[in-house]
């Protein structure tokens, strides 16, 4: 005991002199609190062991605060607001613990996402002047690879100066009249570890920035409990070589660690003419396969889903050539668990219809978004509903895997049968601001 007692608190020590290199000056009042490393804001005044936010509280690079619109309404001991607002702090690379109590004096349905509009919380209501605390769990990262400024994960010109890849956390707050009351944030205790879901992919499964657009992965983390954590490294353009190229496959093998997971869905873009063979696609699968049980890690082949092409049956048809059957043959040959989402999207897809699908795809008339002067007839990437559809999708393959992670798949969202989408004129997401001055289908999103 007396061992343990010297360790933990070697690490409290640690954590202390960590917060005093990284943590805002916010927090210098907090150098004396039981747990330093906790990060603790208020909306209004609370005791001392909270930063109090006021509307001037913004975000500066060294002081957490309101960023990037406007701040919300500070009353009654709530942050809150007609429209959405967001909340930033700088903070070291890492997965992190957020204890959010919502509620507001109004009725409010608040939306939480993190970074890059990672789903994180879902239309969680409160009646006027009550409140409900929610944990979540979101992972920070930066293109540093293991802290050196030259050995660095080479950023597209779409990816500079966006929250997924910046030196801090940001939060958004949205829905009808979002509300929050407190924010408390720590960072995962190595003492008790949490497995990360790492995602290797591409334009499908990245945290896309833009609406309309949404992919896969950013919807991901809505249908998990505290427990799990999910790393999002996917990025618009990618193949299987390129992930490796730039330097994206070590970033990841920088970090996983022993118990954590690594999903890995690519062939949209390796399909393309002299992109990448099928003896290619294999043996660099083979290869993240190998690097990530080197790891101690478990890696998880996902098929890509379908495109929208059907037939005049109103069957889909297959416009990925050998790829999924590819990846299928390296599952079974490397014993990995696979998750068939082209099956599942075709079943998804035929279930739509060639008509009512088009309302899962990019597919809006010219101005249907700020800045947005061409119409947009993509049958590949998707809005916030295809997106959704296909992560539950995802969720469904991990069930039918038998995957330990199951267990930490929140109990509030019933298994999902492809054959029998969500109700589209159900389904509402509040959609994120659009802080782009100009066209966003001028961004790629290949």
């Amino acid at each position: 005991m007396q061992h343990n007692t010297t360790r933990r608190r070697s690490t409290h020590t640690l954590l202390l002199s960590l917060a005093a290199l990284y943590l805002p000056t916010a927090f210098a009042a907090h150098a004396q609190a039981p747990n330093p490393n906790l990060m603790k804001y208020s909306c209004g005044p609370a005791n001392r062991l909270f930063a109090t936010l006021s509307p001037t509280s913004r975000f500066t690079g060294t002081n957490s605060g309101f960023d990037l619109i406007d701040s919300p309404t500070i009353s009654d001991g709530s942050c809150h607001s007609d429209k959405p607002f967001f909340f930033s702090v700088a903070i070291p690379e890492g997965n992190y613990h957020v204890v959010l109590t919502l509620g507001g004096p109004q009725a409010s349905v608040t939306t939480v996402r993190a970074e890059g509009r990672r789903l994180m919380l879902e239309k969680i209501p409160t009646a006027p002047n009550a409140s409900v605390t929610r944990t979540i769990e979101v992972n920070v990262r930066v293109p540093e690879i293991a802290g050196d400024p030259n050995h660095t994960v080479k950023l597209k010109a779409r990816e500079q100066g966006i929250l997924n890849w910046d030196h801090k956390l940001t939060l958004e707050f949205n829905g009808d009249n979002p509300s929050v009351r407190s924010i408390s944030i720590a960072p995962f205790s190595k003492a008790v570890p949490e497995p990360t879901i790492y995602l290797a992919g591409d334009s499908t499964v990245v945290d896309q920035y833009y609406e309309p657009w949404a992919a896969w992965g950013q919807m991901l983390p809505r249908f998990f409990t505290p427990g799990v954590v999910i790393a999002n490294h996917a990025e618009s353009g990618e193949t299987t070589r390129s992930f490796v190229s730039e330097n994206r496959l070590a970033k990841i093998m920088s970090l996983i660690q022993p118990g954590d997971y690594l999903f890995i869905q690519f062939a949209h873009n390796d399909q393309k003419p002299n992109a990448v063979s099928l003896d290619d696609y294999k043996k660099l699968l083979a290869d993240y396969i190998a690097q990530t049980r080197a790891k101690q890690a478990t890696p998880v082949l996902v098929t890509s889903m379908n495109r929208r092409t059907f037939d005049a049956d109103g069957k889909i048809t297959n416009s990925l050539a050998a790829y999924p059957d590819a990846m299928r043959e390296v599952a079974a040959a490397q014993h990995v668990a696979l998750i068939d989402l082209n099956a599942m999207s075709k079943t998804l897809f035929e279930a739509l219809g060639p008509e009512a699908s088009m309302k899962a795809f990019m597919h809006y008339p010219a101005n249907a978004y700020p800045n947005q002067t061409e119409a947009i007839n993509d049958d590949t990437h998707f809005n916030s509903y295809g997106a959704y559809e296909l992560a539950r999708s995802v969720v469904h393959g991990i069930r039918e895997a038998n995957l330990p992670i199951a267990k930490f798949l929140t109990p509030d969202v019933p298994d999902f049968d492809p054959a029998h989408p969500d109700s589209l004129t159900d389904f509402h997401l509040p959609p994120t601001p659009i802080l782009l001055k100009t066209d966003p289908t001028k961004i790629g999103q290949t």
